[in-house]
């Protein structure tokens, strides 16, 4: 079974719904998850829109690379896309490249995140951490930091993605 973003955050909400997801069970409407995930969706455009304003036109890509190598990548920001490795699939908001420090290093990955609100809270956290994890069995390397956007004035938060790796992994093999 190939654990994606979605069934992912719906077992951060309860293991049952994950199960059920897998199996291609679908809830019937809510009209707040309905507009929760317009806000989200509209937020993490709008960020998009913002971060790739802010590097040149020829430093960004949209979607994701293609098979080419990413340690050695000219871009430093992808944003949309998408990351598989082995069983596990993220939808990646973006992934911000830093160039490497000395011949033969591979380059930095940060993966960063958007969400609306506010105020932060675990599963956005963890949610970050799968993307960073994925992302990092995918390129082999380690991606040791994420950050998460987030609130009405953009503030940005770093996290270590290593101190929830573990709670990361625990719920994978939960789904």
């Amino acid at each position: 079974m190939k654990i994606t973003t979605p069934l992912f955050e719906a077992g951060l909400k309860c293991i049952t719904k994950c199960f059920l997801r897998s199996l291609g069970e679908t809830g019937t409407g809510n009209a707040y998850a309905d507009w929760v995930r317009t806000q989200a969706e509209s937020y993490r455009n709008a960020g998009m829109k913002d971060l790739m304003a802010g590097v040149a036109d020829d430093e960004y890509i949209i979607g994701s690379p293609g098979t080419g190598n990413w340690k050695t990548a000219k871009w430093r920001l992808a944003v949309d896309l998408v990351a598989h490795a082995e069983n596990l699939e993220s939808s990646l908001h973006a992934v911000e490249r830093a160039p490497s420090e000395g011949r033969g290093q591979p380059g930095q990955f940060t993966s960063i995140r958007f969400v609306f609100t506010n105020k932060l809270n675990w599963d956005d956290k963890l949610l970050l951490a799968f993307d960073a994890l994925v992302l990092s069995e995918m390129l082999g390397l380690k991606v040791g930091l994420g950050k998460i956007i987030h609130g009405d004035n953009q503030a940005t938060l770093k996290v270590k993605i290593s101190a929830l790796a573990g709670a990361v992994r625990k719920l994978t093999r939960a789904c």
